[in-house]
């Protein structure tokens, strides 16, 4: 299977904007053995299905993300 090499993950932060964070794909696979995702710091992570279902994962101790609205694949 072929995955998309980044997506944009949409979170909703107020009524006027949401936050968009582009995260790209790893060597690395979740638990559900799907791609796993982080953004250019490393912080934001997902592991993000074939059908676009995503499941964030914590990068530290005490972390607890919120999931995406919506997740965008990106065209290279």
């Amino acid at each position: 299977m072929e995955y998309p090499e980044r997506y944009e993950l949409v979170f909703q932060a107020s009524a006027v904007e949401d936050d968009v964070v582009v995260v790209r794909r790893t060597d690395r696979a979740g638990a559900g053995g799907y791609p796993i995702y982080e953004d250019e710091t490393g912080i934001v992570r997902a592991e993000i299905s074939d059908r676009g279902e995503v499941r964030m994962v914590a990068s530290g101790g005490h972390q607890r993300p919120g999931t995406p609205t919506l997740a965008r694949p990106l065209q290279v």
